[in-house]
């Protein structure tokens, strides 16, 4: 059985939340999306691709990663046809992280440069790859971890939905054994805090805490540092 809880919330310098998640725990499906485009364009890129994703899995007889590619690729193409339907809409897009329960596994789809994160015994550690140019540029080159950090491209994404038709989706496995929690978040979460800090904040509360408390601790966390970005948690656990 697997237990989970969202919070979301728009940081400390922007002044909409361009966020969205969505769970839906008698499925057992759990997905964020970090919308970006002008004006309140990320609004919709990310709502679209989060309620394209339920409607898609919600109808698929199926239950696996396929489905989870399956409803990427329809959020996709209807991210594209509201933008081109819409002048106001043009260039938005959205990141996507969609995990679907699948026997004792999570079966994880990504677009972008949200996260997945699995906290195990092993510590935590990122269950997904970035889509930025930071991950697949910078890093092949050499470039070292502090110049990344404050190269004019850091914050470049080469994969989005909405940015391009076809869709490169990046999809994993990962096992749900008791008490194992995977963490699904935003960059305004890991772009923020450093995997050290989140990993004590998710052990604090692994000591008797809720996971309600530790979504609203690293949600604070994150605003202590600034908050620069919207910053969207989702907690997955296993139990019982």
């Amino acid at each position: 059985m697997l237990e989970a809880f969202s919070l979301s919330d728009k940081g400390c310098v922007r002044t909409n939340n361009e966020d969205y998640c969505f769970i839906d725990a008698e499925r057992g499906l759990y997905v964020l999306a970090d919308g970006m485009g002008g004006a309140k364009a990320g609004e919709h890129a990310s709502r679209i691709a989060v309620e394209t994703v339920a409607e898609t899995v919600r109808l698929s007889p199926q239950r696996d990663s396929q489905v989870l590619i399956r409803a990427a690729e329809e959020a996709n193409r209807r991210v594209l046809e509201a933008a081109h339907n819409d002048a106001s809409l043009e260039g938005m897009g959205t990141t996507l992280v969609a995990a679907l329960e699948v026997d004792e596994e999570l079966a994880i789809a990504s677009v972008g440069d949200s996260r997945a994160y699995m906290l195990d015994d092993r510590g935590l550690h990122v269950i997904t790859d970035d889509q930025t140019w930071v991950n697949e540029v910078g890093r092949p080159l050499g470039l070292d971890e502090e110049s990344l950090r404050h190269h004019p491209m850091r914050h470049v994404l080469t994969m989005a939905i909405g940015a391009s038709a076809p869709l490169t989706i990046n999809h994993y496995r990962v096992p749900m054994a008791n008490g194992n929690l995977v963490l699904i978040c935003s960059d305004g979460l890991h772009g923020v805090l450093e995997a050290p800090r989140m990993e004590q904040i998710l052990n604090d509360g692994r000591n008797g805490g809720s996971l309600e408390e530790s979504c609203r601790n690293l949600i604070e966390a994150a605003k202590q540092a600034g908050g620069p970005d919207n910053v969207t948690v989702v907690l997955i656990r296993k139990i019982g």
